[in-house]
């Protein structure tokens, strides 16, 4: 079955180490895509999702900028970050995506830990799924390497991303 991916209820989220002792979070706001679930036969599953980087926020407007800037995003060269699967298995009641990411140009496989919701039929008649996606990235990987360093020795943001994707489609 093919499916859209419903933007208002669907949230593509981050989280990274800052300043070594507190975690800084945030997430896209624009973030559209379709996918295909084959619950008897996962390797036909597949999906495509992207990221406007101009949507990202962490809730501090200095931030975002800096973000969007050519140290971090470069949001006015590389304005999508973008995902296609490239294998589906499942893992227990589970699966695990495997798909090719895609931030500032640079592509890296990544492996998607997925908790899949079921469908259900809405009030309005619309067929609806949900999944839940989390895995981690080093930043660095994909071009992201500004940082700072603190007196005490560490590095101001960490390399480690943590993502994590909850998406609501509904039935194309």
């Amino acid at each position: 079955m093919a499916w859209t991916i419903d933007a208002t209820h669907s949230n593509i989220g981050f989280a990274i180490r800052h300043m070594v002792v507190s975690t800084t979070r945030g997430h896209f706001t624009a973030v559209s895509g379709t996918l295909n679930i084959d619950e008897a036969t996962p390797a036909n599953s597949w999906v495509q999702a992207e990221a406007d980087v101009a949507s990202i926020d962490t809730h501090d407007a200095n931030r975002d900028g800096h973000l969007r800037s050519a140290d971090f995003f470069d949001a006015e060269k590389y304005p999508k970050i973008t995902f296609k699967s490239t294998n589906v298995t499942k893992a227990g009641s589970d699966y695990k995506v495997t798909g090719d990411l895609t931030i500032r140009d640079v592509t890296k496989s990544v492996t998607f830990d997925v908790e899949y919701s079921g469908i259900i039929k809405d009030p309005y008649g619309l067929q609806r799924t949900g999944f839940t996606a989390t895995t981690k990235i080093s930043r660095k990987e994909f071009g992201l390497v500004w940082n700072g360093l603190l007196e005490t020795g560490g590095a101001v943001i960490g390399d480690e991303v943590k993502l994590n994707l909850e998406f609501e489609a509904t039935q194309q």
